[in-house]
């Protein structure tokens, strides 16, 4: 690893963006206090498992609370990520940018997290962003996205998303996935639902990978702009423009106010 850069975009001028709508109160729970954000009271189970469906075992989004309470205090989580990108340098990483930025939807701050190791390809990014799932295969690894993603991320901030770019096998691939316990709330959601999207970009153009149907991954990318900062199809895209041909960048928003 040549390069550790934690930097704050405040030392730069003219860094904060314009706020795009005053609606963004819609998208921030009532209670921005870490401690009392999972004091809430459960309602009854939505889903019954249809006609040849398996019944399977769901996560209620009350638990991503709990799970990240194991990070007592919030610079045990920022350093549980920075031990996950570090864990890169077995895949070629050469730095880790960490920063704080403003999301363009409300000027609020976010953390960003950035490295240029192998990134994930869309099997990576899911295994990432699921839950109970660890990448872990050497004694010098700590993490590399497991659990601690989870609970690191969940312990910062409301929200996070991802992109990641990969290589893997001949094909390039460019991914975004969003882990927001916002939307899980204000949706009022029994499960924890994780929309993400994927591209193929080994002919250097943008080509949405579907595993289900066109709908279903418009619903996906639907879900994406309504509940991350950005608004548009475009400016998600560009997200992707400073990670190069591999990495990941991880923005955690809405973030915590305080603890107590």
């Amino acid at each position: 690893m040549n390069v550790l850069e934690i930097i704050d975009s405040d030392d730069e001028d003219n860094n904060r963006p314009q706020v795009q709508n005053n609606t963004s109160d819609d998208r921030r729970l009532e209670n921005r206090s870490f401690w009392k954000a999972g004091a809430f009271d459960i309602g009854p189970t939505k889903w019954t498992p249809s006609q040849g469906e398996l019944e399977h075992a769901r996560v209620h989004p009350k638990f991503l609370h709990s799970n990240a309470t194991s990070h007592k205090w919030a610079f045990g989580a920022i350093a549980e990520l920075l031990d996950n990108a570090v864990d890169e340098i077995n895949n070629g990483a050469t730095f880790v940018k960490v920063d704080r930025v403003y999301s363009k939807r409300d000027n609020s701050p976010a953390l960003l997290f950035l490295d240029d190791g192998g990134g994930m390809d869309p099997d990576g990014i899911r295994k990432c962003m699921s839950l109970g799932y660890s990448t872990k295969k050497t004694n010098n690894t700590i993490g590399q996205y497991g659990n601690g993603f989870k609970t690191s991320t969940m312990r910062l901030g409301a929200d996070v998303i991802v992109f990641s770019r990969a290589n893997r096998n001949g094909r390039a691939t460019q991914s975004v996935g969003l882990l927001s316990y916002t939307f899980l709330r204000r949706t009022g959601q029994d499960d924890v639902i994780v929309p993400m999207i994927d591209f193929d970009i080994s002919k250097h153009w943008s080509e949405p990978i579907l595993y289900g149907t066109q709908e279903d991954w418009s619903t996906n990318l639907k879900t994406i702009l309504e509940w991350s900062p950005f608004a548009t199809k475009d400016e998600l895209i560009q997200q992707f423009e400073d990670i190069g041909s591999h990495g990941t960048k991880i923005i955690i928003f809405n973030l915590w106010l305080n603890d107590r």
